[in-house]
């Protein structure tokens, strides 16, 4: 089994949420259908978050369809459904890119309670387990307990964490961090930065002046540039994900606490409003809790009984 392998089972549980979102549409549809069913349906989608734009695309071909008497039964409109939203998602890189030699530098970004600590313990766990010398940079250094946090990850999954003084300069850590993965011949480096609030303009200066001293560091890195974003916040997630690529080129998405969460149609509303790939979906709380974003399974998995 290959690194991120995906667990459908895993995936299946840990949207049993919103599952029965999609269990209500399943057994809508099994109604005759009708424009009264069809506003129904609507109405669920638009619950389940996939997003206002991507629902009245997808409502105004059923609504034509069900006029021109294409669609005439409910089964016909959940198949259309699940076809619709699977086509959604191009066929894209969704896999973590290595530098082809030295340390490969994965920064992480995301506000307070996005998830990002526990998030960044999945991947290192994943990377870890797949043979890869891991170490972790504890850049949030205006948070109390966000350094302490990193450690226990780190001491539990058997890696080291390069640190600094809390409130110091988290461009500091980053470049000491980058100086000793070059020194220990590490293969990864995951770099945890502030949980800043994305209206806070001079807490993004901070990450991009951190993306800047590594670059500097260690050329061509970051090689990646992964946000988290927590699914239970829904549509305001995005507006977060859109102010965070004005500061760092985001390379991927993150999507946490899915299991928490009755909206997990807002992959959907990721992938259309921002135009970055998921590559990676929390489902859990443990360090093996992190599955790879794959469009036809997931949208196989969320509509399955």
């Amino acid at each position: 089994m290959g690194l991120f392998s995906f667990s459908i089972k895993k995936v299946k549980a840990g949207l049993a949420r919103t599952r029965q979102t999609f269990s209500k549409l399943r057994n809508l549809l099994s109604r005759e259908l009708s424009d009264d069913v069809i506003d129904q349906v609507e109405a669920l989608l638009i619950q389940s978050d996939i997003g206002v734009k991507t629902t009245v695309a997808l409502i105004d071909h059923v609504r034509e369809a069900y006029r021109e008497k294409k669609f005439t039964r409910g089964d016909q409109v959940f198949d259309y459904i699940k076809r619709y939203i699977t086509e959604l998602f191009p066929a894209e890189d969704r896999s973590l890119h290595f530098a082809p030699s030295g340390p490969t530098v994965i920064l992480v970004g995301g506000i307070n309670g996005a998830g990002k600590t526990t998030s960044i313990a999945k991947i290192a766990k994943a990377l870890r387990d797949d043979n890869k010398k891991v170490m972790l940079a504890a850049c949030d250094t205006f948070r109390a307990a966000a350094v302490e946090q990193l450690e226990i990850w780190a001491q539990r999954l058997g890696v080291e964490v390069i640190k600094g003084q809390q409130g110091g300069d988290p461009a500091a850590v980053a470049f000491d961090a980058a100086d000793a993965a070059v020194a220990r011949n590490a293969d990864v480096l995951l770099v945890d930065t502030a949980g800043r609030l994305h209206t806070q303009q001079h807490l993004m200066r901070q990450l991009t002046k951190i993306r800047n001293v590594i670059t500097r560091k260690i050329p061509d890195a970051p090689h990646e540039v992964i946000l988290v974003l927590d699914a239970t916040t829904g549509q305001n997630a995005i507006n977060q994900a859109r102010l965070f690529k004005e500061s760092v080129d985001v390379s991927g998405i993150f999507l946490s606490k899915l299991d928490g969460t009755a909206k997990g149609g807002i992959v959907v509303a990721v992938r259309q409003e921002l135009g970055l790939p998921v590559k990676f979906i929390g489902v859990g709380e443990t360090p093996d809790d992190v599955e790879p974003f794959d469009p036809e399974k997931f949208v196989e998995a969320l509509f399955s009984e």
